[in-house]
């Protein structure tokens, strides 16, 4: 089996795509692809990319270079390459604070997860002048309320010290419309959010291509 990416056609592949169309036009997996380079027998580039993508979204800090090398294909080179990866955007650019003025601000912040297949759920911790002090995924499927539990997503918000939070999830299917279990959930957290006495700043939902605001849709009025 070829070791890089079997049938893609050479213009798809990452590397080239990342020449031709530039680093923002690649998706979490193909840069990852890009910087892993080779696959191993049996599992090409692309499939180790998926994995290893997979398993940073399950884990909101860094992981040490053990716990990469675990995964199949991954040995010690190519677990330091990731960490020292990791750790470096951490230290370059994890500490710029970007403010949420707009829901269009917090879709930049959560856009490169629309190409998953499954749902994922994600709070933005920010402080009182609305500068993001994390990003972080709270659950992985679908968005309903036996899973998206308030004190789930609150835990990490008071562990920040925030003072005013932003959620958002992915629409695998493309459709941005507000299903009955995204508004229930919304409301739970909006009644706990005042509870607590952190702003709820918006809720949004979105895909590749947009995103849809609950609070630019009437749905999220502070009382």
């Amino acid at each position: 089996m070829n070791k890089t990416f079997d049938n893609t056609p050479f213009e798809q592949r990452p590397r080239e795509k990342l020449l031709s169309c530039g680093p923002a036009s690649l998706s979490d997996s193909e840069l990852l692809a890009v910087i892993l380079n080779t696959g191993i027998q049996g599992k090409n580039v692309k499939m180790l990319a998926n994995d290893l993508c997979r398993y940073l979204d399950k884990n909101n800090d860094i992981p040490s270079v053990k716990e990469i090398s675990v995964l199949q294909g991954l040995g010690i080179s190519k677990a330091c390459t990731i960490a020292a990866m990791l750790e470096f955007g951490r230290r370059r650019y994890g500490s710029l604070q970007a403010r949420i003025k707009h829901p269009s601000d917090i879709y930049t912040l959560v856009r490169h997860y629309a190409d998953r297949k499954q749902e994922k759920f994600l709070s933005i911790s920010l402080n009182g002048a609305h500068e993001v002090l994390a990003v972080r995924i709270v659950t992985i499927g679908l968005v309903n309320k036996t899973i998206i539990h308030p004190r789930e997503v609150f835990a990490d918000l008071i562990q920040d010290r925030a003072a005013a939070f932003c959620v958002a999830h992915n629409h695998p299917s493309g459709q941005l419309e507000s299903s009955p279990e995204d508004d229930e959930i919304t409301e739970r957290l909006h009644s706990a959010a005042r509870i607590i006495g952190l702003h709820f700043v918006d809720h949004i939902i979105f895909s590749e291509k947009s995103w849809w605001s609950f609070r630019e849709n009437g749905r999220l009025a502070d009382v």
